[in-house]
């Protein structure tokens, strides 16, 4: 036990000497650009409430990929620019409908 707790307090005092001496010449790091909100990757969201309908659009780089219609009746329904050409497609949901399998193949 003795030897044991000798080689641990060796080995702090050998990290502890294994730290060399600071050099003289060290400059301060230099701060952290400032945040500015157009380097932001959030979308920007765009509301318009209308009588029938509620109209959201987002952009983002000042494009608008994705716009969401809400109406007074029924579900909300997408127009989406999927390749970035400026025509939207209507698409009921947001969800691709791919489903990764999920089989358990071993449990530790």
């Amino acid at each position: 036990m003795r030897f044991l707790s000798l080689l641990i307090f060796g080995g702090f005092s050998l990290s502890a000497f294994a730290a060399g001496p600071v050099p003289a010449n060290l400059e301060p790091l230099s701060p952290p650009p400032a945040f500015t909100p157009e380097s932001s990757d959030e979308p920007e969201v765009t509301i318009v409430k209308q009588t029938e309908l509620t109209v959201e659009e987002y952009k983002s780089g000042g494009r608008v990929y994705m716009i969401k219609v809400t109406p007074k009746v029924g579900p909300p329904y997408y127009l989406v620019d999927d390749r970035g050409d400026g025509k939207f497609a209507r698409q009921e949901s947001l969800d691709s409908g791919f489903r990764p399998p999920r089989w358990i193949i071993h449990k530790f």
